[in-house]
């Protein structure tokens, strides 16, 4: 039976409940629950803290996880990433009180010997020896804001989102981002001395595989439209599908139906391009899941 980690709470608890009931598991119905089996499909899911997540993934003791990819990243659990899932998107910065007008902003090289607070110590630590500065490190397990007005650091590295939190507390991002993450789906590195059965490997390819459609189709739209077969060409040119669009002659000599897919945040303008070619009756409709092996960019540019 698969064992997959599912985050307990925060940001990136719902919506990857959310995503499992659209690839067609059951969730738990009460969030208490820590443990949740799904019978049909022969997997058990376990709610765990989105931090412990890549560390039981690494141990064995789960076959795969959802979890944020700095999380794994700071876990420094022995994991990689199978597919990222498009969601929980943030950005890990540097952040320090915001100075007057007249004084110049933060720099990186300006935590020389500062005192930086940060729930993700591994992370800072090696961006900062990249950059080769040297700061002390105060490891915190939450609400590292707060740390900088009580005297505790004179910076932090924290995830960013909105910024509001930070300019609540008279802080201001600096600096390249330390690292960029988003809910990642995570498996353990091979081991030669634990190999997995084949039996666990394919069922690790079909959750993969549902997951993957889920993503797709949250990306991409199915469109319809009726063409002139003498500009039938550069409007294949326009929407080039996955392998290629499907095209069905209609009763109407000289036109054909075509389908294909394109990327959800390009449709309008495919719209527009096909309306200047003739086309008409340009329909879209939503995807709830696809199977592919790799769309690359057969779709088109992003």
């Amino acid at each position: 039976m698969l064992r997959v980690a599912l985050p307990n709470k925060g940001t990136l608890a719902e919506p990857a409940a959310m995503m499992m009931r659209e690839a067609g598991y059951r969730q738990r119905s009460d969030p208490r629950d820590l443990s949740m089996m799904d019978e049909e499909n022969a997997i058990e899911f376990f709610y765990l803290r989105p931090k412990d997540i890549a560390t039981y993934v690494g141990s064995g003791d789960l076959h795969l996880g959802i979890t944020g990819a700095d999380l794994m990243d700071e876990s420094g659990s022995q994991v990689k990433r199978v597919i990222e899932l498009g969601f929980g998107q943030s950005k890990f910065r540097f952040a320090a009180p915001e100075r007057n007008p007249e004084d110049r902003d933060w720099k990186l090289e300006d935590l020389e010997g500062k005192k930086i607070a940060t729930s993700y110590p591994r992370l800072v630590r090696a961006h900062l020896a990249r950059n080769r500065v040297r700061a002390d490190i105060i490891k915190l397990d939450g609400a590292v804001e707060i740390s900088v007005q009580l005297g505790l650091a004179d910076a932090i590295a924290d995830v960013v989102s909105s910024g509001r939190t930070l300019r609540q507390h008279g802080l201001k991002a600096f600096g390249d981002p330390i690292a960029e993450s988003e809910a990642t789906l995570i498996e353990r590195e091979p081991r030669p001395d634990r190999p997995e059965t084949e039996e666990a490997k394919a069922a690790k390819r079909v959750f993969t595989n549902r997951l993957q459609g889920v993503v797709y189709a949250r990306q991409y739209l199915m469109l319809d439209y009726d063409c002139p077969n003498d500009v039938l060409d550069e409007a294949k040119r326009i929407t080039p599908g996955m392998q290629a669009p499907t095209v069905a002659p209609l009763s109407q000599p000289g036109w054909s139906g075509v389908r294909s897919m394109v990327r959800r945040q390009r449709a309008n303008k495919v719209m527009d391009d096909l309306a200047a070619l003739g086309v008409r009756a340009i329909l879209t409709s939503e995807i709830r899941s696809c199977r592919a092996v790799d769309l690359g960019d057969d779709l088109g540019p992003r």
